[in-house]
Parts: C-alpha cells; sequence; structure tokens
C-alpha cells in the first residue's frame, strides 16, 4: 500500500490499492491535451451532467430505508445461474458473434474468430474494501481461469462495479490487451499491467486488436475511485468491429443525443449491450432507465428495431432503490412497445444474436412483487377503466 499526503503537514493515511493511481507525467500531460478536458476535469457531452444526487438527502433516506422497498431490492431466492462451461465456450459460435452475459456489465463477446471481455468483474463486492461495500446477489457464473483465453479487455470507466482490482490482477498474468478511456492506464500499471499491453483512448480514437478495430465513443457519466474525485480519467463506451460483425458496450451513460451520432457513424450494430439498471430520479443524468435504454439502442439502429438488445448493469448489485427486478419487466415492456427483439439470458448463457434470443422473464420465480408497474400496464388499465365507465360498469370486478 501506498501513502499519500494529507492537507496537514507531517500526516499520512494509508492508501488502499484499490483506489488505483491518479495520472501523472506524460498520461496527465495527454489528459490536459484532449478537446474534452476543459477547466480541470473532464466534460460530459451536451453540457454539464449532475453527478451527485438530487434532492434531500431524508427523502432519499426514507426511500432508501424502507423495509418493504429493501425486500424488493433482493432476490427472494437463489438466481438461478447458467452452468455455463469451458466446453461451452471452447466451440466457436455458428454464426460467428456470441455473447456470454456473466452479470452486471461483464459481457464475454466472442466475435469472428477473437474474444472480448467487457468490464469484467469477479469480485464479490463491488468497493475497495473485502468487507464493506454492495456484495453479489448471485455467484460468478464460472472461475475467471474457465474462460480461456481472452485476446483483449475492454473497461468503460474506473467506478468499483466496472474495474475490479481483484480480477485485474488475475487478468494481468495473461497475454490480454487492455483497453481503456484516457487516464484509466495509471491503475492499470498500478496493479501489474504492463504498460505496452494498454491501449489508452480519448472519445473517437480506435486501436486495432488482431482482426477487431476498437473505438472509444462518447457517454454520459463520470468517474472516481478514491477520496478525491478528481475527475481526470475518462469515460467511455465501446464499439467492436470485426470483419463480419460489430457490438457496441454502452458502459455507465445517461441518456443523450449521441447515440445517434456513434450509429451514423459506426452502426448498424449486430448486437447492444446497454445499462439500464441502478438508475433513479434522484440521478438521471448519469444512468438510464429501461425505457431510455430501448430508446438508445434505436438511435444507435438508425430509429428503427434492428439487432438484438442485451441488457445490462443489472441484476447482481444492489446500487439503487428501484426493485430488483424491475429493469427486467420494464425493459421486457418497453421492448415489446417498440418492437424491438432483446435477450435475458439467465447469468452465465451463452447465446448468438442471430438465432432465437433467450426470453424467459427467469426473474420472476426469484423476486419480490414489483410495487409500481409499467407504465403500459397503468394505461391499459386506465383506458379499461373508461370503456367500463362508459357501459355502465364502473365498480364491477
Amino acid at each position: 500500500m501506498a501513502a499519500f499526503r494529507s492537507p496537514s503537514p507531517g500526516f499520512s493515511v494509508p492508501r488502499p490499492a484499490a483506489f488505483g493511481a491518479d495520472p501523472s507525467g506524460e498520461r496527465m500531460a495527454r489528459i490536459r491535451r484532449s478537446p474534452h478536458f476543459r477547466d480541470g476535469v473532464f466534460q460530459n457531452p451536451g453540457g454539464t451532467a449532475r453527478t451527485r444526487p438530487s434532492g434531500s438527502a431524508a427523502e432519499f433516506a426514507k426511500i432508501y430505508f424502507n423495509k418493504e422497498a429493501r425486500l424488493r431490492r433482493s432476490p427472494q431466492g437463489p438466481v438461478p445461474v447458467h452452468a455455463t462451461t469451458l466446453a461451452d465456450l471452447a466451440r466457436p459460435p455458428a454464426t460467428g458473434l456470441r455473447l456470454t452475459w456473466m452479470g452486471h456489465s461483464s459481457v464475454l463477446a466472442e466475435i469472428d474468430g477473437q474474444r472480448v471481455l467487457f468490464d469484467p468483474v469477479w469480485g464479490e463486492r463491488c468497493s475497495p474494501f473485502p468487507f464493506a461495500g454492495p456484495k453479489r446477489l448471485h455467484p460468478v457464473p464460472l472461475p475467471l481461469a474457465a474462460l480461456g483465453p481472452v485476446d483483449v479487455v475492454v473497461i468503460s470507466h474506473d467506478h468499483y462495479d466496472h474495474l475490479d482490482m481483484p480480477t485485474i490482477k488475475a487478468l494481468a498474468g495473461t497475454d490480454t490487451v487492455f483497453a481503456v478511456p484516457l487516464g484509466v492506464g495509471g491503475h492499470l500499471e498500478h496493479w501489474g499491467v504492463s504498460p505496452d499491453r494498454l491501449r489508452e483512448l480519448d472519445w473517437h480514437e480506435s486501436t486495432r486488436v488482431g482482426g477487431l478495430t476498437l473505438t472509444a465513443t462518447p457517454a454520459r457519466h463520470f468517474c472516481g475511485r478514491g477520496l478525491r474525485n478528481t475527475q481526470h480519467t475518462l469515460w467511455a463506451s465501446w464499439v467492436v468491429a470485426g470483419a463480419e460483425h460489430r457490438v457496441y458496450h454502452s458502459g455507465d451513460t445517461g441518456y443523450f443525443d449521441g447515440f445517434r451520432d456513434i450509429g451514423a457513424a459506426h452502426g448498424p450494430f449486430d448486437a447492444t449491450m446497454i445499462q439500464l439498471g441502478a438508475y433513479a430520479e434522484f440521478w438521471p443524468d448519469i444512468h438510464m432507465t429501461p425505457e431510455e435504454g430501448v430508446r438508445a439502442h434505436l438511435d444507435l439502429q438508425g430509429g428503427g428495431p434492428h439487432g438484438a438488445l442485451l441488457p445490462i448493469h443489472w441484476g447482481t448489485f444492489n446500487l439503487a432503490p428501484h426493485a430488483w427486478a424491475e429493469p427486467g419487466e420494464w425493459t421486457k415492456d418497453a421492448a415489446e412497445e417498440a418492437g424491438q427483439p432483446v435477450a435475458f439470458p439467465r447469468p452465465g448463457e451463452p447465446f448468438e444474436p442471430a438465432e432465437e434470443l433467450p426470453g424467459e422473464a427467469w426473474w420472476r420465480a426469484v423476486s419480490q412483487p414489483i410495487a409500481h408497474p409499467w407504465r403500459r400496464l397503468e394505461t391499459a388499465r386506465s383506458a379499461a377503466g373508461k370503456s367500463r365507465s362508459g357501459l355502465g360498469l364502473a365498480g364491477e370486478g
């Protein structure tokens, strides 16, 4: 563990290794040259995004610590994790593209003969400390070593639920390349990743790894791991394009008009992996609701249904006031409204976007009742009530 200087002269406290390392030297010089770095911080597309919860702390606490709401934020039984094996993943995908959601935002994408691992988090908690912080609601589907060789690891940003020190340290001993947003490489070097295996990109920059082109694209979020949130590391979404297929991973982001631009420049996509969990009215600028996530997918595809949508950033950690099963239920309804195919694999269940998508609402068997249903259901009930009233049937049933 390193030490950092505190504001009080002559006093220092241990700095946890999981905090990583702040950018310095040529890395910091490159950050300052970025067109997206201004007034000492990275800027979000479309102007300032609120990165701290809005509203009163008392109102948030009332919702977050409500006993019934707390029960709904966790499954009421074991999550049905798919029993993935090394043999399952050793067989090449018949269509050339296969996705395996490992939970939260971790996805193994096998694309045109190469293997990309997005935001791998195999740790028990998304926290700098092993004894505190959000704990897994289901086990990892299979050990990290059972994935087999990975050509490139892609990191969206440096928050603990996307950049996990124990996982990175384990992968540092392999031959994989790491593609990360500008500034994030300092953390990885601090944890033992060789600089020659880093591809550190600003938005709109690309790198080649084997037959794949990886491009860092904008997102609307923020960064930070330590006590001081300096906003000196970038956050990004990612486009990965092979000879025959292309996919998009949103990382964490609020909804913004830039999805259309990303789609116009790099789409359409065979599959998108879209963040649509851990949303709340207290932080609307930095995470998307299921409805916004479906809209983002459609924007990326040129405005209409195309490819497969894989919902990510839900089901694994309790990070927001909404019910655990709500992202699944609401996404299912929003996608059906839009006519958009959506995949609902169990954690660890491989699927090929060009084939029949896994669509069972598996979460229902272990979910508490959801307090408020999707708005489309409310609209339908309201319309039915008006119809019954017009027929003189109001109050029956």
